[in-house]
Formats: C-alpha cells, sequence, structure tokens
C-alpha cells in the first residue's frame, strides 16, 4: 500500500514536531512514530533548556561554555546559528503553553554543570514531558498534520526503489511496517525530515528509551548519507542504581542546587581528587569518569549522590517527580544519598548536517538527536539537546518552504517485496543477539576505552553481522528484527569512529591515546 504526502517526518519527539507544525501552515505533513506518539526522548527530559534570558548573561558567554564542553570540535557557525535562536525557541513554546516556572514574575533560571550562568529554563524536573504535551496537542489540534503511531520505518525510499530505477540517491520517503497489520507500507513525500532520535540502546545501561535504537542514523547510512563523531558518546554521570528500576535519571540539576559525590563506604567526597575547582559541577565527561574510576578502583556498585544537607522543602520544591519516584522505592533524599552509576545518555554523533538542515542526499533533512550538525562537538553542554531540536526542526521546516518550487513530483514507487521471505520461528536469536550487542558496547566501548577493547568489539559486530544478514534475508520484518538490524549498524559506525580517532579529546577517552592532539578534527565516515 502506497501513501503520498507533501511532507514525511520520521519521530514524533521535539524535532519532528517543531518541523511539522511550521511546515504545516502550508503543507500536508505526515508524521510516523515508531511505538506511542510520546516514545521518544523528548518526554524523558527532566532538565531544561538553555537560552541567554538573564541580564548578567550574553550570548558570547553560551556560545563559550558550548565549545569548551565540546573540547574544540564544534562548529563555531552552529554554535552561533542555534544560541542567537534560542530565546525565540522559548517564546515560541511559552505562546504553546509550555508551562515554565517562573520566580518572581519572570522564568525561574537554573544552572547545570558546564554553564557559566543560570541559563536553564525548566518545568520542575519534568521539562521534556511538559515540552512534549504542548507541542503533541498543537500538532493534533492542526488539521494539516496526521500521525501514525505504532510505524516502524525499515529503510528510506530512494530512486532505487522507483518504479523506473534512479541511482540519484534522491529520498522519497520510507518503507515502514504497520506494527498491528505486519505489513509494510510506503509513505512517498516530496520533502522527508528524519527526526528519529539516537542510539543509546546499543549499550547495556542507558538512559534512552527503549525505541533507542539508532534507526534514523542506520537508515540514512544505508541510503548513503555520511555520519560524522559516532564515537562520542555522552555517559550522563548520575543514573539511580536500582535493579528493578532500569534508566530513571537523576538529573545534572541535583547537582546544580548543591548535590555532592561521596564514596559510599568512606564517605570521601572524590571529586576534589579528579576537579578540586570545579567539583561536581565540572562538565559531564570528568564527572562520569571520576565515578566510572571510583566504582573500577573500589569494585562498588555505585557511588552516592547527596543533597540531604539543603532543606527538605527546597529539595522538594525543585524536583518533585524525582523525590515522589525515590520514595516510591525506599529512598529519601531529603534524609540520605542516591545511589547513581554512570549511564549512556545522549548520542553527540550522527548524520552529518548543515545549518539549513540538510543531509547529503536530496530530498533529506534531518534534526535533532540523530544528527551532528556541529552544536555539540566533544561532548553536549547540559540542557544544548532541546534547544537544537527546536532550532534545526525550524531550519529544516523553513529550508523546505523555501524550495518547495523547485522540487519534484515524486515518481511511482515500488511496493515492498515480501515473497521470498517467511515467518521467522526463530525470534530467540534476536533477543540473543541484542543481549550480547548492548554487554559488549559496554565493556568494551565505554567511558573508557582501549585499542584492543575496540577491536574485540568489531570483532564480535562482524560476526553478528552475517547472522543478522541471513535472518533479515529469510523472515518477515517485525519491529524487533528492524532495531537489531539498526543497532547492529549503529554499535559498527561507533567502534569505527572510535578506532579512527587517535586521541583522547571530550567522550572519546583512551587508554592508548591519552593525549589530546593539537588541532580538533570531525571523525567523518563515507559510505
Amino acid at each position: 500500500m502506497t501513501q503520498t504526502h507533501d511532507v514525511l517526518i520520521i519521530g514524533s519527539g521535539a524535532a519532528g514536531l517543531t518541523a511539522a507544525l511550521e511546515l504545516a501552515e502550508h503543507k500536508k505533513v505526515l508524521v510516523l512514530a515508531k511505538g506511542s506518539l510520546t516514545g521518544g526522548s523528548t518526554a524523558w527530559a527532566q532538565g531544561g533548556i538553555a537560552a541567554v534570558l538573564d541580564a548578567g548573561d550574553t550570548f558570547d558567554n553560551h556560545i563559550r561554555d558550548t565549545m569548551v564542553a565540546g573540547a574544540g570540535l564544534n562548529r563555531r557557525e552552529t554554535v552561533e546559528f542555534v544560541i542567537e535562536r534560542a530565546p525565540g525557541s522559548i517564546e515560541r513554546l511559552v505562546e504553546l503553553g509550555v508551562p515554565f516556572n517562573k520566580a518572581s514574575g519572570d522564568l525561574h533560571l537554573t544552572r547545570e554543570g558546564g554553564h557559566s550562568h543560570r541559563r536553564i529554563v525548566h518545568v520542575n524536573d519534568a521539562t521534556g514531558w511538559a515540552v512534549q504535551d504542548a507541542l503533541l496537542k498543537a500538532a493534533q489540534a492542526n488539521p494539516n498534520i496526521t500521525m501514525l503511531p505504532g510505524r516502524s520505518c525499515v529503510d528510506l525510499i530512494t530512486g532505487r526503489n522507483a518504479e523506473r530505477y534512479s541511482g540519484s540517491g534522491r529520498v522519497w520517503g520510507a518503507y515502514a511496517l504497520d506494527e498491528a497489520t505486519g505489513k509494510v507500507e510506503a509513505h512517498v513525500a516530496r520533502a522527508t525530515v528524519l527526526a528519529a532520535g539516537g542510539a543509546g540502546r546499543c549499550y547495556l545501561f542507558s538512559t534512552a528509551p527503549r525505541g533507542a535504537t539508532g534507526d534514523g542514523i542506520a537508515m540514512a547510512w544505508r541510503a548513503g548519507c555520511r555520519v560524522s563523531n559516532m564515537e562520542m558518546m555522552q555517559f550522563h554521570p548520575t543514573c539511580l542504581y536500582n535493579l528493578e528500576v532500569k534508566n530513571f535519571l537523576i538529573t545534572e540539576a541535583v547537582r546544580g542546587e548543591g548535590g555532592r559525590l561521596y564514596h559510599p563506604e568512606t564517605d570521601h567526597r572524590f571529586m576534589a581528587d579528579y576537579d578540586p575547582e570545579r567539583m561536581e559541577l565540572a562538565p559531564r565527561d570528568v564527572v562520569a569518569r571520576a565515578i566510572d574510576d571510583q566504582i573500577k578502583r573500589y569494585g562498588l556498585d555505585y557511588v552516592h549522590l547527596d543533597i540531604s544537607h539543603e532543606k527538605p522543602e527546597f529539595v522538594k520544591q525543585h524536583f518533585p517527580t524525582i523525590y515522589e519516584k525515590l520514595i516510591g522505592l525506599g529512598i529519601d533524599m531529603t534524609t540520605g544519598p542516591i545511589p547513581v552509576v554512570p549511564a549512556q545518555h545522549y548520542t553527540c554523533g550522527g548524520v552529518l548536517v548543515g545549518l539549513d538542515a540538510r543531509t547529503d542526499l536530496p530530498g533529506l533533512w534531518a534534526a535533532g538527536e540523530v544528527t551532528e550538525s556541529g552544536l555539540h562537538g566533544a561532548n553536549r553542554l547540559a540542557s544544548n539537546s532541546l534547544l537544537e531540536c527546536f532550532v534545526f526542526g525550524e531550519a529544516a521546516a523553513r529550508d523546505i518552504l523555501d524550495h518547495w518550487s523547485e522540487m519534484d513530483e515524486p515518481p511511482a514507487i515500488r511496493e515492498w517485496d515480501e515473497s521470498r521471505v517467511t515467518d521467522s520461528d526463530e525470534e530467540v536469536v534476536i533477543k540473543q543477539n541484542w543481549t550480547e550487542i548492548r554487554r559488549f558496547m559496554w565493556n568494551y566501548v565505554g567511558i573508557v576505552r582501549t585499542t584492543k577493547r575496540l577491536e574485540r568489539a568489531a570483532h564480535r559486530i562482524q560476526t553478528l553481522g552475517r547472522e543478522i544478514d541471513d535472518y533479515y534475508g529469510s523472515f518477515r520484518v517485525t519491529t524487533d528484527l528492524i532495531e537489531l538490524r539498526n543497532l547492529h549498524q549503529a554499535a559498527d559506525l561507533i567502534v569505527r569512529s572510535a578506532l579512527k580517532r587517535h586521541e583522547s579529546r571530550g567522550l572519546h577517552y583512551t587508554l592508548d591515546y591519552p593525549e589530546t592532539l593539537p588541532v580538533a578534527e570531525d571523525t567523518v565516515l563515507i559510505p
């Protein structure tokens, strides 16, 4: 079944919905979401959105903080482009009804690690959920936007899939599995925006949602896009350590508002040994490596994060979501410490895009965590992620509208062919391979790396690749199989990128090359 639309958007998070709302003023837009419409990372973002809104703050300060965190790998023109548009993005969210916290009439600004000023607007400690909710309501009320949840995209449609074959690489939409019927549909469009999120689920411990399996990055790579800086995987220093509850993040703002890190047995405040000046407010990579070092050196399961020295009312008021969640698990953060471990948190690399959100392929734009825009460099500054979604979602929409008249009508596209495949009788293979990838990525391609570990991971990826290709060629696609194929592809890109970088910079820390080279260069992979 083939359906044609003006614009197809893959992903229903902040980047996808921002683009959809802008485009829908003039065009018919289809938004595809894997699973539920709120299943992406946006809803999970606790911290907030960074923007220069304080009288004593400047764009130059925010630019400098972003560049310092990014260890010189950022593209300055991108950093300027995003930061100068931040206050405007916040304004539009206020118009959409996002109930940001106020303090004596103005927006309340909090501070997070790596920021020189208070500049984070937030809705308590559940900003992402409030933003997702406002964007979704606006999109659902718009007659030009159609939302289709329960769609797992298999691959981008290019000229190769046209009834009259073309090797141009022009993108005409995507093939997507309808999870309810098991049928693959062709969604054809003149312009396609990829806003499919990151690849965090390549790792055993991750704060990313279940669906963050690198789908967009893998699809774009298979279609012919370059990817950049995939070795730059951000690990959040403080994820709750609890064997029942996976992926619960303890926001950066807990440290921003006075939380301290301690060795759980000796009560030593260990950040003094790693970064005595900034202590717990050092950038995430520094804090994550310090915790990782403590855990490995002393054989610990976790370290303690403690804010119980602050008044209970202050803690409950600032962190109501976290407080409630922890109380339900028998932990009272107003009277004692929280056990935390680092976990994969954000994919700083991805599909290479310009300031117009264009990828290498005609007809394909991309925005958000799926991309490498040059904003984050070697390490993302806290609360710059949602900001990137709004700015680049809008940039994609603008560029599409500005060049609409130059775009051709889509050609006739071939239906999905499943004449040579059968239903799988071996689902256990998918589960086994999925678990294996996440485990060796955590052990070999984690916070601290060595060439030998990376080579081991590369060897495992090669072996699994043959198994997965064989399986994919024989059986009907399911969401699990699509995700496994993409997860494997993303893991391969991460390892290949990590092996190419012969230095330690930002999030890529290797014992074999501990020095930072004098010139910062992107790791660009060409398909």
